[in-house]
């Protein structure tokens, strides 16, 4: 049990200590995970930035993650997402819907941080936990794609179902994960305080 997203922070800053030294780029995933991300990065002695990802939700239950989009636009859907098939067109109408985000999330941030190029760099990707790992898939693809890439890319969440630290595994040359219980059923269910975070905060996050 975290007491809330700072918590969480130090207690993974502790996990990564061996990197202060290498001034590493704490990528974030907004917005849950920016509070976080600055946290980290003023324990890393890092540098804060955002990766912009949205989920791509379920039409029975928007919280359920069934797929994820990245800033380029591209996506990943397990093949029956929630078990169940969905129609092409519900799909595509909900990856339009979050790519609309990504880009207005984009507008409101960009004029206040720059993007930090991440070539050469090692980078930290931190999110508030880890239900379907679906967005946590498509922030390390982004990387991956990044020509030249990042010279390191670490996974760090405070908490994890198992299927979701099984996926992100193999796309990160490193995970670390506080938790990753047999009872998982919700991010949530592991902090005393998990209120959502705002767009407004995250941009007086971003002024530092």
């Amino acid at each position: 049990m975290f007491r809330d997203r700072l918590d969480a922070a130090r207690q993974l800053a502790s996990r990564l200590d061996y990197l202060k030294r290498q001034h590493p780029l704490v990528l974030a995933i907004p917005r849950g995970a920016v509070p976080m991300g600055a946290e980290l990065a003023r324990l890393l002695d890092g540098q804060l930035d955002v990766v912009l990802v949205r989920k791509l939700r379920a039409p029975w239950q928007p919280e359920l993650a069934i797929g994820a989009v990245d800033e380029t636009g591209w996506t990943w859907v397990p093949e029956e997402p929630g078990g169940l098939a969905l129609p092409p067109s519900y799909l595509q109408e909900e990856t339009r819907r979050q790519l609309a985000t990504i880009r207005e999330r984009r507008r409101r941030y960009t004029p206040i941080r720059a993007p930090v190029d991440p070539a050469g760099r090692v980078v930290v990707v931190v999110d508030d936990g880890l239900a379907t790992g679906a967005t946590m898939v498509a922030a390390l693809h982004a990387l991956r794609q990044r020509q030249p890439a990042p010279a390191r890319i670490i996974c760090a969440v405070p908490v994890a179902s198992r299927e979701a630290l099984a996926l992100v595994t193999p796309m990160a040359d490193e995970v670390v994960c506080l938790l990753s219980p047999a009872d998982f059923s919700a991010v949530g269910q592991f902090y005393r305080d998990f209120d959502q975070v705002e767009d407004d905060e995250v941009e007086r996050i971003l002024r530092g």
